[in-house]
C-alpha cells in the first residue's frame, strides 16, 4: 500500500523552562500579556508534520510519498528523509522562502506554548496532486495534514477529482480555517484524525454535532494522551484502546505524529483497525522517551515487548511478521 502525506515540513527549535506556565499567569492579566521564559536548554532538530508521519512510515517499512514545500536549506533534511525510506521526489523547494520553523517551549508539567513561521510552506498551494499522480503514479491513500490552508483544500479537491481515498488531519489548521473549509476537509474522508481538545474544535468551527461528523467520515480516530485512543464510526460501538505507560517523559513533541504513522501502517497491513491502534500506541511510547520527532529507533524486540507487556501475546502474534524484518 502506497501512502502519500502531504503536509508541514519543518525545523524544530525545542526548548525547556523548568518552571511553570501557570505559575506567571495572572488571570485578571490575561489581556496584557508580556512574558519572557528563561530555557535551560535548546534543542534543533528536524520536524514538521508531514515529514514526522513519513518519517515513521519509513522506519515502519513503508514507503511514504512526502507532499510539502519547503526552502533552499532543505537538502541536509532531505538526504536524512530518504535515508529512513522516505520518497522526497515530489517535494517543491521555494527559491525565496526558508523552511518552516516551529518552535516550541515545554514546562516542567509537559504544558508547550509554540509558535510556527510557515516560510516557504505558504508555496504548498502551488502543488497539484494531478501532477504528481501521472508522474509517480496512483497513491492508496493520501493523508491530508496541517499545511497551508489553501494547499488543504487543493489537495482534497484534487483527491476528490482523482478518486483517490484520503484522510484528513487538519489539526492545528482548524483555528485558521473558516466553517465553510472545515467541513470541505472533512466531506467523504476515509478517517479523520484529532486530539481530545481538536475533537471539541472541530464540531465548533464546522457547526456540526459529533453525529453529524460521523456522517461525514469513515471514522474518526481520537487520541486522549495518557487515556489512549477511542476510534468511531456511524452505526457501531466505539473502540478504546489503552496507552502504553512511559515511565520517564522526555519530550512530547511529536507523539501525536508518532501514532499516525503507527496506526497507518498498521492499517497498511491489513490488520484489524485494534492492533493497528496498538501499534501506533507503541510508536508514540517510543517518541515519549526522546527529545525531538524524528531521533527514535524502532526495533522489533523492544517494540514487540511493549505490545506484549501492555495489550497481551494476541497483539505480539497479530504484529510480529511485520515488525520482524526492522532494523
Amino acid at each position: 500500500m502506497r501512502i502519500a502525506v502531504t503536509g508541514s515540513i519543518a525545523t524544530d527549535h525545542l526548548l525547556t523552562f523548568p518552571g511553570r506556565f501557570a505559575e506567571q499567569l495572572l488571570a485578571d492579566r490575561l489581556d496584557r500579556v508580556s512574558l519572557s521564559f528563561l530555557a535551560d536548554g535548546l534543542d534543533v532538530r528536524r520536524g514538521g508534520v508531514a515529514a514526522n508521519i513519513a518519517f515513521g512510515l519509513g522506519v515502519l517499512g513503508l514507503r511514504p510519498l512526502l507532499v510539502g514545500a519547503v526552502g533552499g536549506d532543505f537538502e541536509p533534511y532531505r538526504v536524512w528523509l530518504k535515508d529512513h525510506g522516505v520518497d522526497t521526489d515530489s517535494v517543491r523547494v521555494s527559491d525565496t522562502r526558508h523552511t518552516a520553523r516551529f518552535v516550541c517551549t515545554t514546562d516542567a508539567d509537559q504544558n508547550q506554548i509554540a509558535t510556527f513561521y510557515a516560510g516557504a510552506m505558504t508555496e504548498a498551494r502551488e502543488i497539484d496532486l494531478r501532477e504528481i499522480v501521472a508522474h509517480r503514479g496512483r497513491p492508496d491513500l493520501v493523508l491530508i495534514s496541517p499545511d497551508d490552508p489553501e494547499a488543504m483544500l487543493r489537495h482534497t479537491a484534487n483527491c476528490r477529482e482523482l478518486g483517490l481515498a484520503f484522510a484528513a488531519d487538519p489539526s492545528q489548521q482548524l483555528a485558521r480555517l473558516t466553517r465553510a473549509e472545515v467541513r470541505d476537509l472533512i466531506d467523504g474522508a476515509g478517517r479523520l484524525f484529532t486530539n481530545e481538545y481538536e475533537s471539541a474544535l472541530l464540531c465548533e468551527r464546522s457547526g456540526l454535532t459529533e453525529e453529524q461528523v460521523l456522517g461525514q467520515v469513515g471514522s474518526w480516530v481520537t487520541t486522549h494522551g495518557e487515556s489512549g485512543v477511542r476510534i468511531r464510526a456511524a452505526g457501531r460501538a466505539p473502540l478504546t484502546v489503552p496507552a502504553v505507560e512511559v515511565a520517564d517523559v522526555v519530550d512530547p513533541t511529536g507523539v501525536g505524529d508518532a501514532f499516525r504513522a503507527g496506526f497507518l501502517a498498521g492499517t497498511a497491513w491489513g490488520v484489524p483497525e485494534r492492533y493497528a491502534a496498538q501499534l501506533g500506541c507503541a510508536v508514540a511510547a517510543t517518541v515519549l522517551g526522546h527529545t525531538g520527532t524524528q531521533e527514535y529507533r524502532l526495533t522489533p524486540e523492544p517494540l514487540l515487548a511493549r505490545l506484549r507487556a501492555t495489550y497481551g501475546p494476541a497483539s505480539e502474534t497479530e504484529l510480529s511478521t511485520h515488525l520482524r524484518g526492522l532494523r
